[in-house]
């Protein structure tokens, strides 16, 4: 069985990059989603897309998830026997934890793809808003997508691609748009990997919320349009999944971005999942209320 890990900050393309990959896939693959919060989007997102998933949520796999993380592997292996595994950490979490956990099972070949958006890596990077989560990310990736391209001016895709060429000069590094590779990966790297370990994880509050409720699609948007503008705290990322009066939709924000996609298939039960600091939870709670979730 082959295994690969896909790691990138909150919001860089993971999943749609999962999705892309497997499309054309005739490998037996399962894919393994730690999404931070306890109430689990990702996974929903593989279902619609027919990917088979196991779902590690509420909490961070290089960490405090472990054990948790051996045992689903272990167990995954004894179910499904797949001919190749992928491990979505969430978006706060770092590679090197989790090939640690690799390594104590002995596993091999591995491969860490490692996703950035082109349109704010430099500018965070520089700011040293996230220091060496970053340098654990890219410094143990094999192949590194540089992802929302079409987004981002010429000088900014061309000053990351620079840097990321000198923090991992090994890698193989691709521009992308919607995370989609035009190229094959190349297989996985066999035995042993120098880990590099530089950051555990993102400290960051998460707040979720189950959406028992159709919800005004116009007030819904407004709602994100609200947590972009601060107006509950610093909120790095928010994703839900929301049946509205406009049918089922996907909402995102990231760093400042929102995006809102009709979803697939029907809904049961709504989900919303903030991630951030200084969170205002009950003000949240309440304007959720007021927009029909």
């Amino acid at each position: 069985m082959k295994t690969t890990i896909v790691c990138g900050l909150l919001g860089s393309g993971k999943t749609t990059f999962i999705q892309n990959f497997l499309r054309d896939s005739r490998e037996k693959a399962v894919v393994l989603v730690n999404d931070f919060g306890k109430t689990g989007i990702d996974g929903e997102i593989f279902s619609a897309n027919g990917i088979e998933y196991i779902e590690l949520p509420s909490g961070c796999v290089c960490c405090t998830l472990k054990a948790d993380l051996i045992t689903t592997i272990e167990k995954i292996i004894a179910t499904f026997a797949p001919e190749h595994l992928i491990i979505e950490p969430s978006g706060v979490a770092s590679p090197s934890g989790v090939l640690e956990v690799l390594d104590l099972l002995s596993m091999s070949p591995v491969m860490v793809i490692g996703i950035v958006d082109a349109t704010e890596f430099i500018d965070l990077y520089e700011a040293e808003i996230y220091g060496s989560f970053f340098q654990d990310q890219v410094v143990n990736s094999d192949v590194i997508l540089i992802n929302k391209t079409d987004l981002a001016d010429e000088e900014k895709i061309t000053k990351t691609l620079i840097l990321i060429e000198k923090i991992n000069p090994r890698a193989i590094i691709t521009p992308t748009v919607h995370a989609t590779l035009e190229a094959p990966v190349p297989d996985p790297l066999t035995g042993q990997r120098s880990i590099q370990r530089h950051a555990s994880h993102l400290h960051f509050e998460t707040a979720s919320f189950r959406l028992n409720r159709t919800a005004g699609f116009t007030l819904y948007k407004k709602l994100f349009e609200a947590m972009k503008d601060g107006a509950y705290g610093n909120i790095v990322r928010a994703k839900s999944l929301v049946s509205t009066d406009a049918g089922p939709f996907r909402f995102d924000l990231s760093y400042g971005k929102v995006d809102a996609v009709p979803f697939a298939s029907s809904l049961g039960e709504g989900r919303l999942v903030i991630i951030g600091d200084h969170l205002e939870k009950e003000a949240l709670f309440k304007a959720i209320n007021c927009s029909g979730g």
